[in-house]
């Protein structure tokens, strides 16, 4: 639910609030003007450009286990932590066509205005499940046939980009500090890495992710064929 278009105090004239504030007027929404401050705390620091949407909490889909093809894709999120980075793996998900994304309940980020902001609104578009034991959703999945994809720094991964992947895919992705937990590493099917070659041992947690969903996306069932 909507309860009201924010706008901050000074804020210049603009051809596009002009245009927010018509479009919030054309759905009966109510434009309100407060102080910049009190628009920075409603945000949680995230860069609103003073204006800001004052809506309800955000509603989490529940979890549909069956595939909706064979190139489906998911993205399993095993406490990710930095709102950052959730927003970026958000925006790359849906960019690449994830069908949906699973955080856990406990000791993750969950989907906040910081969190919508840095996935630029992407988060509207993506059906993002919040489930309370990882490791066992993660079990029910392999039973209703998805494969467990884990991309993970491990003496037992493979090389991303030679290994077939086989689909439908639940790829997880772990924690910046912690990668995988040992629970859900065991319901790992497969363990794929990045090949670095520099001196930098590993990227980010949304970096990874990012080429991981990209290199699935263009290698999967339903990727275009190439000329």
């Amino acid at each position: 639910m909507v309860h009201g278009l924010l706008l901050a105090e000074g804020i210049r004239p603009d051809p596009r609030i002009a245009e927010l504030v018509g479009l919030a007027r054309f759905r009966g929404i109510e434009s309100r003007t407060i102080p910049r401050d009190a628009l920075d705390r409603a945000t949680e620091g995230a860069n609103h450009q003073g204006v800001a949407l004052d809506a309800g909490p955000y509603r989490y889909a529940d979890l549909d286990l069956a595939p909706a093809g064979p190139g489906a894709m998911i993205l399993a999120l095993d406490h990710v932590q930095d709102p950052r980075n959730l927003g970026t793996l958000l925006r790359t998900a849906d960019a690449c066509g994830v069908g949906r994304v699973l955080i856990p309940t406990d000791r993750a980020v969950v989907v906040t205005p910081a969190v919508v902001n840095a996935s630029a609104g992407a988060v509207e578009h993506l059906q993002v499940s919040l489930v309370t034991n990882l490791a066992r959703t993660l079990d029910d999945l392999k039973s209703a046939g998805w494969w467990v994809v884990g991309l993970e720094a491990h003496v037992e991964a493979t090389d991303l980009f030679q290994t077939t992947i086989p689909r439908p895919v639940v790829l997880v992705i772990g924690s910046e500090g912690d990668g995988i937990g040992r629970n859900v590493l065991r319901r790992c099917d497969l363990l794929v890495r990045l090949p670095m070659r520099g001196q930098v041992s590993s990227l980010n947690a949304a970096t990874a992710a990012s080429v991981a969903l990209y290199h699935l996306m263009v290698t999967g069932p339903e990727a275009p064929a190439s000329e």
